[in-house]
């Protein structure tokens, strides 16, 4: 059964990659991907619920909550990188790529750009196809709770780390400033953490909703989102712009604590 689960995910990933990829041609904007990162992962949990043969029985009411908070998380992640990105110009780091590729970057974005974020997507998922299929009637309450608590803490830091950045951006102010207030007293990337919590989370979750015994191997998906945003697309890649564009990003890397959140620390001056 998780077999069949996991094909109809890779099937589902793999439309819904390269519905954008065709998208992106006449837009001649890859960045589409991002905003379809989150509804990925909402279209793999419930295409979970059907093939796993999850019914409205309230019985199976553990069974439901995964997807809905992956849906929760999704749609709200989807809706502001929608609102932020739409109109804009492509991102920085695919522009890089298109500009270094030329012409042949309409095909080879298909690869590089959304078949490998595809992959990507299909593991990190993983936790949620096990929940699907492998159910038991004791869940971990233990587990379950951990789960909800580093799930709801990861919402938190995203939603309003976010929210606190667009406001700093929207004040012309505030124009060439580091964003330093807030959750980003705390942590330089509020946002990231919030996603480590979120992944964790969702792994805990599948932990205790499902036979653990069977599907702790999933913990390759939070491993997996850990190590890209620490190490690799996330704080690695950003924090390297951002020392190379502003001398204030610099002083702001002394004082705060670098991903997991912590008071500021004093400096001298």
């Amino acid at each position: 059964m998780l077999a069949d689960v996991m094909l109809v995910s890779a099937a589902v990933i793999a439309g819904l990659m390269v519905a954008q990829w065709l998208l992106s041609i006449p837009l001649r904007n890859v960045s589409i991907v991002d905003i379809g990162w989150g509804l990925g992962f909402v279209a793999v949990a419930w295409a979970g619920v059907w093939r796993g043969g999850v019914t409205l029985d309230v019985s199976n009411w553990t069974r439901w909550l995964l997807p809905i908070l992956v849906t929760i998380w999704g749609v709200r992640l989807a809706t502001h990188l929608a609102v932020r990105n739409v109109g804009k110009p492509e991102d920085y780091r695919y522009a890089a790529m298109r500009a270094a590729r030329g012409s042949s970057f309409v095909w080879s974005s298909l690869g590089i750009v959304f078949g490998l974020q595809g992959a990507v997507m299909w593991v990190v998922a993983l936790p949620v196809q096990a929940a699907m299929v492998m159910p038991t009637t004791s869940p971990c309450r233990v587990l379950t709770a951990l789960g909800g608590l580093a799930w709801a803490t990861g919402l938190f830091f995203e939603t309003v780390g976010d929210w606190q950045l667009a406001r700093f951006k929207a004040d012309p102010a505030n124009k060439g400033r580091v964003m330093d207030r807030g959750l980003w007293r705390l942590t330089r990337h509020p946002n990231y953490f919030g996603d480590f919590m979120i992944w964790w989370g969702h792994w805990l979750l599948s932990m205790g909703l499902s036979d653990y015994s069977a599907t702790w191997w999933s913990v390759i998906s939070p491993a997996l989102m850990s190590f890209l945003l620490i190490r690799v697309s996330g704080v690695a890649l950003l924090e390297k712009s951002m020392k190379s564009r502003s001398p204030e990003y610099v002083a702001y890397i002394e004082r705060t604590s670098t991903f997991f959140p912590w008071r500021p620390r004093r400096t001298d001056g």
